[in-house]
């Protein structure tokens, strides 16, 4: 058993509170967090006021490249990028202001959010491996990709939107 304190103990369940109140799933919690797994079900029914959802992380890359939620997986990726270069935020903390930026430029827009604050987690953790960003020869915007795809002469979906 870790020794801990009293303060960093209420520092992980402020975040834990925050991530829950922002939609998390029960993965991303234990994850971010060294509270146990009983701890957080109990976070979880006390500030929802019901259990977590069950099953699976999206784990597939391909969910971030289809139209519509690349436009906003790309949004939420320049506002990361943004506040790392330009703020001392890291981990958990930039994945949740630049998850709160998304969701006021979204709704300031009249938008539904696309992007939940657990595909945001999980792109962040694909950024570098499976994902990249690659910027739109038209309109200088930088967009989502998969990291092994050919960067050369990109358009985007917002200058070259789908046929329907």
């Amino acid at each position: 058993m870790r020794n801990k304190s009293v303060v960093s103990e209420g520092r992980e369940i402020g975040l834990a509170i925050e991530l829950i109140d922002l939609g998390a799933r029960l993965q991303v919690l234990e994850t971010e967090t060294g509270l146990s797994r009983e701890r957080l079900l109990k976070l979880y029914k006390e500030v929802k006021g019901e259990s977590p959802s069950k099953g699976m992380l999206p784990f597939s890359a391909d969910w971030f490249l289809s139209w519509q939620p690349n436009v906003h997986a790309s949004l939420f990726v320049d506002i990361y990028h943004y506040l790392i270069a330009h703020t001392e935020l890291r981990g958990i903390q930039a994945v949740v202001k630049a998850y709160r930026l998304y969701l006021e430029h979204i709704e300031a827009n009249g938008m539904e959010p696309i992007l939940t604050v657990t595909r945001a987690w999980t792109l962040v953790r694909f950024l570098g491996s499976l994902l990249d960003t690659v910027a739109c020869t038209r309109c200088g915007g930088n967009f989502i990709t998969h990291k092994l795809e050919l960067k050369r002469n990109y358009v985007c979906g917002l200058c070259r939107p789908p046929v329907v």
